[in-house]
């Protein structure tokens, strides 16, 4: 089975449960992957199984990624690759679809995902400062202020510094899963997921 897949975030919504208690959840639209390319000990050193998401058309695909699928005789291109390991590749050939059925409700999930780009951010947005007095003629309201030391004269590594804020890979442990609609090729996460709606979310079985 395989241990992961990929899907699109589609939004925030709330559901209740049996006993009456809402539960906030994140709606993923997850897969169908096909499997574009099976890893073995003996060819590759390692299991694992490669799958396609999305589908992109032939003139935004290079030349690599075209052949590559081509050689999978695959009938669709693929935007997105993702490879999994599993223990054995028994079971797996080249064009499966896998679905969200390999899910079920209660299991615990890692997801990843990329966070909203903000841009370019000072201190006080990126990392939640205070900021300095707001009376009349103080200048340096949201400023981060001093820049180093005057010992080594440099500023340290790590120093929280405005720079660019977000459109970061964020890994998210512990997730469950709510709900599967397989018909629909829905799975319904716990709480929030990394990422604008639209966005590329990663979906494995975490072992925590």
């Amino acid at each position: 089975m395989l241990t992961g897949i990929l899907g699109t975030k589609v939004g925030m919504t709330h559901v209740f449960m049996e006993d009456g208690k809402m539960i906030p959840v994140t709606v993923v639209e997850a897969g169908p992957v096909v499997v574009t390319q099976i890893k073995t000990d003996e060819t590759d050193g390692y299991n694992a199984i490669q799958v396609g998401f999305g589908e992109v058309s032939e003139k935004n695909m290079s030349w690599p990624k075209y052949g590559h699928l081509k050689k999978a005789g695959l009938a669709k291109n693929v935007r997105h690759l993702k490879e999994f390991r599993v223990n054995s590749t028994d079971g797996f050939e080249l064009g499966q679809e896998i679905s969200a059925d390999i899910f079920e409700a209660g299991e615990k999930i890692t997801v990843t995902g990329t966070t909203k780009g903000r841009g370019f951010a000072g201190a006080v947005k990126k990392f939640g400062f205070k900021g300095q007095q707001k009376t009349h003629g103080y200048m340096t309201h949201r400023r981060p202020l001093s820049n180093g030391a005057t010992g080594p004269q440099r500023v340290f590594k790590g120093s929280r510094r405005p720079g660019q804020f977000g459109n970061a890979t964020v890994t998210q442990l512990g997730t469950k899963i709510v709900k599967v609609d397989a018909e629909r090729g829905l799975i319904l996460v716990s709480g929030s997921v990394p990422g604008a709606n639209g966005s590329l979310v990663t979906i494995k079985r975490s072992s925590r």
